[in-house]
């Protein structure tokens, strides 16, 4: 019976990506289902200086542990991949000693931390969130002593399956309802956000990658230049690359689509609130996007109560489906204004699919989630 769950990552906390979200909700739902939680990351110079806890709104119901280590990170333009070797090999060196006992696990994302437990007789669950595509023996080498895979997706599953993993589990990302509820769209809100109250709001939130899809928004946008009752809005983004698209679309002549920013996770209840569609664009430039896949944006759109326009890729479609939204071709902005006009103007259709959304999403909650891996691992 796993009575302790030390949770082992050499990342950053916070950070701006939604790994951060997804460690930080998991220990919180694991310590919440009565499991003692520590999790343990590097003490790392960090440009958030707000504590792990206030930045993602997440009780205090375990122990964040800050272990010294060497940051190599910032000499990649010098070592490039080797700067993340060292840093990893500097964190694993530099972590206390762990015990073998039967009633602690040791949940990790890193491969190497992976190996490094179990070598100790440690038991060991890593979690997948894709397959590699190069050096797979060298994969499956490491993890040749893992006592469970946790997989994020069926698509990531299935690779670890064909692979030999017997004992793997498939189990998405989730969602915090209660920063969901309650929150409703208002003149107000509109103002506070500097969003506009006369147009329908397509949105976006994540990273502005490209297999996310973007490029995908600013030709819809472009094929949506004649129609002045629409304003796209993306919110999220480094600073590089939202400069990198504000040139495009100065570039393009784009005057309907807004670009937010990055915004703190406490803020996107209330951005996706203001939506009038939200999109999900993936492209499948990869193999993570076509297969892997499972973005937490897509249970924060299903929570928010409004029409969600995606790619019709398996990745997503393990998901959303025909009834909870509207899925068009990848790839394709004819699709996508396809898409967008069918939310904006079938009005029976649209209450429907999001009433469907909302049902469906309650079964993808952080702590649901976390159970369901309890329950693995207690076999």
């Amino acid at each position: 019976m796993i009575k302790k769950i030390l949770y082992i990552t050499d990342v950053r906390l916070p950070t701006e990506k939604a790994h951060g979200i997804q460690i930080m909700k998991s220990c919180e739902a694991f310590s919440r289902a009565g499991i003692e939680v520590e999790l343990v990351i590097p003490n790392r110079s960090n440009p958030i200086k707000q504590d792990s806890f206030e930045y993602y709104e997440v009780e205090k119901t375990f122990k964040i542990i800050r272990v010294k280590s060497l940051n190599f990170l910032k000499f990649e333009k010098i070592l490039g991949p080797f700067a993340f070797r060292i840093q990893a090999l500097s964190f694993i060196k530099n972590l206390p000693k762990i015990a073998p006992n039967p009633e602690t696990l040791i949940y990790t994302r890193s491969v190497g931390i992976a190996r490094s437990m179990a070598l100790k007789g440690l038991k060991v669950a890593y979690e997948a969130h894709i397959w590699p595509e190069n050096y797979t023996w060298l994969h499956k080498a490491m993890l040749r002593f893992v006592t469970y895979i946790i997989c994020n997706s069926k698509g990531t599953e299935n690779e670890y399956k064909k692979a030999g993993y017997k004992n793997t589990l498939s189990v998405p990302n989730g969602v915090d309802l209660k920063k969901f509820s309650g929150v409703q769209k208002s003149v107000e809100l509109l103002k506070k956000l500097n969003l506009p109250a006369d147009k329908k709001i397509i949105m976006y939130t994540g990273h502005l990658y490209e297999w996310k899809g973007v490029d995908t928004i600013l030709e819809t946008a472009m094929l949506c230049l004649n129609y002045p009752q629409i304003v796209f809005v993306l919110v999220g983004g480094t600073d590089k690359d939202i400069n990198i698209y504000k040139n495009k679309i100065e570039a393009s002549g784009l005057n309907n689509i807004i670009l937010s920013g990055h915004r703190e996770q406490r803020d996107i209840p209330m951005y996706l609130a203001c939506a009038d569609v939200l999109l999900l664009p993936n492209v499948p430039v990869s193999i993570e996007s076509e297969k892997y896949t499972s973005p937490i944006k897509m249970f924060e759109y299903m929570a928010s109560g409004k029409p969600i326009v995606a790619s019709d890729l398996p990745s997503i479609r393990e998901i959303l489906n025909s009834d909870n939204a509207i899925l068009v071709k990848p790839a394709d902005p004819k699709e996508l204004v396809v898409g967008i006009k069918k939310a904006l103007e079938n009005e029976e259709h649209t209450k429907n699919m999001v009433g469907k959304a909302l049902w469906d999403v309650q079964n993808f909650t952080w702590e649901k989630r976390a159970q369901k891996i309890l329950e693995r691992i207690s076999k």
